[in-house]
């Protein structure tokens, strides 16, 4: 009884440490895809619905790109931006969120002066809601051209928890890209799309890094020693980013941030969710063109 007892606690132990290993440490795979095709240095807008978005569901790709070159190229060394196109007042809460928005981007290490929120009657909070797609470009627009964004980061189409005012953007980014090439902008940015996943990989926490880890290794593998090629022909690379401990801390500060949005259930998810440990994203590439019209929009610095 007492030789069953150890061997299945040494197994537990060796099973716990073989997961912390795991999940120590950070891991990117594909970055590089992310600026492919500019040789320009990446200046990076990450388009968000709400307050909290950035660190709920895209933190482990902001804290690697704003903690160091990609690929130790100083050309590479992106420039990080952040545009939330609403304040998150559906309670009544605008004013409170659009502090804690900039508290949390503090954290994340997005710097003043390249974070923006916006407040305006087409673009408000609203479960219920599917935003314009040329209400979001014409808000978005103006910050594009200005700053020379190169890529832009969001949701894909699912929106990952299904909010509409999430699955609109990606709408309303096709919408701004046909635009500015019916307009003949030189430098249209390329647009990524946060991957949904299915709801059974959705929450199981820091096992979500250790088996990201672990598929980029065996897809790894097989690329050195098997049948697969690096780069298949119509085959899309898709960046993954892996958080580590550290990372996944610091989007735990960032969302301690956001003191009005803690109830229950964000707990649960903060302890569960893929998104705080793993971000994959597919390119979005437009296929048809539509106009939209350049309307500046009101904007608060953070």
């Amino acid at each position: 009884m007492f030789l069953q007892n150890f061997y299945r606690l040494s197994i537990l132990f060796l099973g716990l440490a073989i997961l912390f290993n795991a999940v120590s440490k950070p891991l990117q795979s594909n970055v590089d895809t992310l600026f492919t095709g500019s040789a320009r240095s990446p200046r990076i807008l990450l388009l968000t619905a709400h307050p909290d978005d950035e660190c709920l569901f895209f933190a482990p790709t902001l804290t690697v790109l704003l903690s160091q070159a990609i690929g130790h190229d100083t050309n590479k060394i992106p420039q990080v931006y952040s545009l939330c196109l609403s304040v998150g007042d559906a309670d009544g809460l605008g004013d409170v969120r659009k502090e804690e928005l900039g508290r949390s981007l503090n954290v994340l290490g997005v710097e003043e002066g390249k974070r923006w929120i916006l407040d305006q009657p087409d673009l408000k909070d609203n479960i219920t809601v599917y935003w314009s797609a040329e209400s979001i470009a014409n808000a978005l627009r103006p910050f594009v051209i200005e700053n020379d964004i190169t890529t832009i980061l969001t949701f894909d189409y699912e929106g990952i928890s299904s909010h509409p005012n999430h699955q609109s953007l990606p709408h309303g980014v096709v919408h701004l890209i046909n635009s500015l090439a019916k307009d003949s902008i030189q430098h249209s940015p390329r647009v990524f799309a946060l991957i949904t996943v299915p709801l059974i990989h959705k929450y199981v926490g820091p096992l979500s890094a250790a088996l990201a880890k672990t598929d980029v290794a065996f897809t790894a593998l097989l690329q050195q020693f098997g049948n697969m090629p690096s780069n298949p022909i119509g085959a899309a690379r898709v960046p993954v980013f892996v958080a580590g401990i550290s990372e996944y801390r610091t989007a735990l500060r960032a969302m301690l941030q956001h003191g009005s949005q803690l109830v229950w259930f964000r707990w649960l998810y903060v302890a569960f969710s893929r998104y705080m440990w793993v971000n994959e994203w597919l390119e979005i590439v437009p296929v048809t063109h539509t106009a939209a019209a350049g309307i500046p929009s009101p904007a608060f610095s953070i």
